[in-house]
């Protein structure tokens, strides 16, 4: 009954014990960042307008090619669909 492990540290020293729990104080730390920034709505929607901005334009800040075709689908396509309305 005078073992050293029966108290729950499993013979640990002092100095294991606190690095120990340093190390899951780091962890938990890390955890909550993690939800935070789950969390934190805003800061997701900036980093998805950011990333929307960045695939939508070259390096150089103009539009893609390929985007400027596909909204100009989009404007004629509703162009016809309001004319096509507007007849019947």
């Amino acid at each position: 009954m005078g073992d050293s492990s029966s108290n729950g540290t499993g013979g640990q020293t002092p100095q294991q014990i606190e690095a120990d729990i340093a190390a899951q104080r780091e962890q938990l730390a890390d955890t909550v960042d993690q939800l935070t920034a789950k969390l934190d709505v805003k800061s997701q929607a900036q980093a998805r307008v950011a990333e929307v901005r960045d695939r939508a334009t070259t390096d150089d800040g103009k539009p893609r090619p390929e985007v400027l075709a596909a909204a100009g689908s989009l404007v004629a396509m509703a162009i016809v669909l309001v004319w096509w309305r507007h007849r019947s």
